[in-house]
């Protein structure tokens, strides 16, 4: 069994944040499996679920972001999950939107959410799809931006980037974090590309 989280904030007002990108990543997946978050279980909205006779949950917290970790944790422990069949999708604002980068490991740099589930696994040995969502462009301060929605010529890049990342969620799976890494980390979804 495999554990997908998207992280986020509950609630309509965050919906379409750049914030809640782990979210609208698990909505995208579970909308082409057909499939709702039903269960509440576990501090989170989730489903269990087979693809492609894989058995796998996917999760969104329903915490806040700072305490994203209580949700991993009780879903891990009672599905008794390895901290590497753990995958956590997130923001990142050190990447450029049209980005994504999965990593095996590491710190939380920054993000909140990250941080409470290092802090409740106790390890930072759980693999992570970063989206990108780069910096503001109208001087706005790092937390009113991340909880903004993306500006409007964004939002098309982030359609094929949420695809893509549903791509990397899916090699993770079945072929491991080294192959979603090689596969997916080299691409580029801005418009400059597009414009080479």
């Amino acid at each position: 069994m495999y554990l997908i989280v998207g992280l986020g904030n509950p609630g309509s007002a965050y919906k379409s944040t750049r914030h809640n990108t782990g979210f609208q990543v698990i909505d995208f997946w579970s909308r082409n499996l057909g499939v709702r978050l039903t269960s509440r279980r576990f501090q989170s909205r989730n489903i269990r679920t087979k693809f492609r006779g894989r058995e796998i949950v996917l999760l969104k917290p329903v915490t806040f972001m700072n305490q994203s970790g209580r949700a991993v944790r009780a879903c891990a422990d009672f599905f008794h999950l390895p901290t590497n069949r753990i995958l956590v999708v997130h923001d990142d604002l050190d990447l450029p939107v049209g980005r994504i980068k999965v990593v095996r490991n590491g710190g939380p740099g920054g993000h909140k959410g990250v941080s409470s589930i290092i802090e409740h696994l106790g390890s930072t040995e759980f693999p992570r799809i970063k989206i990108g969502i780069g910096r503001p462009r109208h001087g706005e301060s790092p937390e009113d931006y991340v909880l903004a929605p993306f500006y409007g010529d964004e939002s098309e890049i982030m359609l094929r980037v949420f695809k893509v990342a549903v791509r990397a969620c899916r090699l993770f799976i079945f072929e491991g974090v080294e192959s979603a890494m090689n596969k997916i980390n080299h691409q580029n979804f801005t418009n400059e590309e597009e414009k080479n």
